[in-house]
This record gives structure tokens, C-alpha cells and sequence, in this order.
């Protein structure tokens, strides 16, 4: 609600109508564009509301701001929508994780290629692409050196995203493997609750963002004294499909035939 205006006076409030005595007043709103007069905009967001105020309520009651700070507080709301971007995603389970191989992974859109730095004795999340020719770095091998190599010309990348070897390049020439152009794009990631969390952002910016938020923590998966079972399974379709599936009774004694031990229904 950005401006109310009484019958007489426009002012710019926003309204705080104590407890006690609201059930003694009346507020009025209309709105409905019913009216030629009605000061309601179709076409932009922010839109006016004419209110009539019974006499009964004081403005002694309400606290006054100026068009400025509405104006500030509208902006701080379109600041706080969600952003599905700046937000850690689970990509796997460690236990489902190849240490001696790449492993290529799709979230919120994003390929990534996962794989084991035992240089670092870390996961390491980078964009699944090679800076030379493209090529999915999750189609390659990790080399002796623990370094990832693509596939394709055998670039090879050390933990942090640089490149380290370059086997077309002559030793004696000029360094090219320490270009910025050859470098993989990093993404944040860390290991929790003993599942692989990634930050979906690669920008150098968000490189210590476990410093101001972390991921969504369970403290019962990490307890000794509870019983866990982590599984993985990729499922070929959007969220909506499984949701309706699973709010789906009717389909159980059918689709799982033999299997939920549940009697089918004559036939009349």
C-alpha cells in the first residue's frame, strides 16, 4: 500500500491502528475499480487506494512517513525477493561418489563436473567445460598428478581452476597455461551432513561466502546415535510430475502391481 487518501486530505502513512480500540473503528477500502473516479492503475505496480475513514479514528493514531521512505520501502521488498541463484544446492551424496573419476552433474540448469582433489583431500565443483575447446570436462580422467585432464587435448587443472599443463604447448616457449583465458570457472562448494553442497555462482565475489551463510544444517545426520540411509536417484523429470505422482493413491495398486501387497478390486 503505498498512498491511502482520506475523503478531504490526502497523506502519506502507513497505517498502525492500535489493538485496543480497532474493534471501536472502521476502515473502509474500496478496491474495486467500480468507479470512473477510482485512482487504482491497471498498468503500473504501484497503485493508490481512496480510503474513507469514519470520524471515530484519529490520525493521532497512525504513523506518518513521507513519500520518500514509501517510496525506500517498496524498493527494500523488491530487494528481498528470493534469489534461486544465491541459495546452496545439494548435488550428491558422497557415498555415491567415484574418487578416481569425474563426475558430470546437472543443477538449477547448470552442469557441473564433481571430482576428488587429493592434492587437497577435497571435492572440487567446476563448470563443466574446458576454456579451450569446450569440451566437457566430466568426459575426462584424473591424471598421476591428481589434476583433472579433458578429454579432448589433455588440458590439465589443478584444485583451484588454473591450468597446469598444456601438451601442445613447447616448454621452452612462453607460459600460456597461466592465461587467465585458460582458466575453469570454480564454483563454492562444501561437504555436509556428508553430502556434497555447491554455491551456484562462480563469480570470484562468492568465493568465501561459507564466511556469511552456510547450508541448510540437520545436526541428526552427523549424531552417532541415529540411523541414517543416504540414496540417490535421478529422475528424468520436473519436481510437479513427482509431486502429483505421489498425491496419486490410485495409481499405487497398478503401477506397483505385486509389490505394495495391496488386493486389486473385483470387477463388477
Amino acid at each position: 500500500m503505498d498512498v491511502l487518501k482520506f475523503s478531504s486530505v490526502p497523506l502519506h502513512f502507513t497505517a498502525k491502528l492500535k489493538k485496543s480500540r480497532f474493534l471501536k473503528q472502521c476502515l473502509q477500502v474500496n478496491l474495486l475499480p467500480s468507479l470512473p473516479s477510482s485512482s487504482i492503475s491497471r498498468h503500473s505496480r504501484r497503485f493508490k487506494l481512496r480510503a474513507s475513514v469514519s470520524s471515530t479514528i484519529s490520525t493521532e493514531e497512525f504513523e506518518f512517513a513521507s513519500p520518500f521512505e514509501v517510496e525506500a520501502e517498496n524498493e527494500r521488498r523488491e530487494d528481498e525477493r528470493f534469489d534461486w541463484y544465491a541459495q546452496w544446492y545439494p548435488i550428491m551424496p558422497i557415498c555415491d561418489l567415484d574418487k578416481r573419476v569425474p563426475h558430470g552433474k546437472t543443477v538449477m540448469g547448470i552442469d557441473v563436473v564433481v571430482w576428488w582433489d587429493k592434492n587437497e583431500s577435497a571435492w572440487k565443483v567446476f563448470e563443466d567445460l574446458c576454456p579451450h575447446r569446450l569440451a566437457p570436462l566430466s568426459e575426462g580422467r584424473i591424471d598421476q598428478w591428481g589434476r583433472l585432464q579433458c578429454v579432448y587435448h589433455g588440458w590439465c587443472f589443478n584444485g583451484s581452476g588454473d591450468c597446469k599443463f598444456i601438451p601442445q604447448a613447447p616448454p621452452d616457449g612462453p607460459p600460456v597455461h597461466t592465461s587467465k583465458r585458460a582458466c575453469v570457472a570454480v564454483y563454492p562448494s562444501i561437504v555436509q551432513n556428508d553430502i556434497l553442497w555447491f554455491w551456484p555462482n562462480s563469480d570470484p565475489q562468492y568465493k568465501d561466502i561459507l564466511v556469511k551463510k552456510k547450508p541448510p544444517y540437520i545436526p541428526e545426520l552427523d549424531d552417532p546415535s541415529y540411523t541414517k540411509l543416504i540414496s540417490n536417484r535421478d529422475l528424468p523429470y520436473g519436481y510437479e510430475v513427482l509431486t502429483e505422482n505421489l498425491m496419486d493413491p490410485a495409481h499405487v495398486p497398478y503401477a506397483h502391481y505385486g509389490i505394495m501387497g495391496r488386493q486389486q478390486p473385483n470387477n463388477r
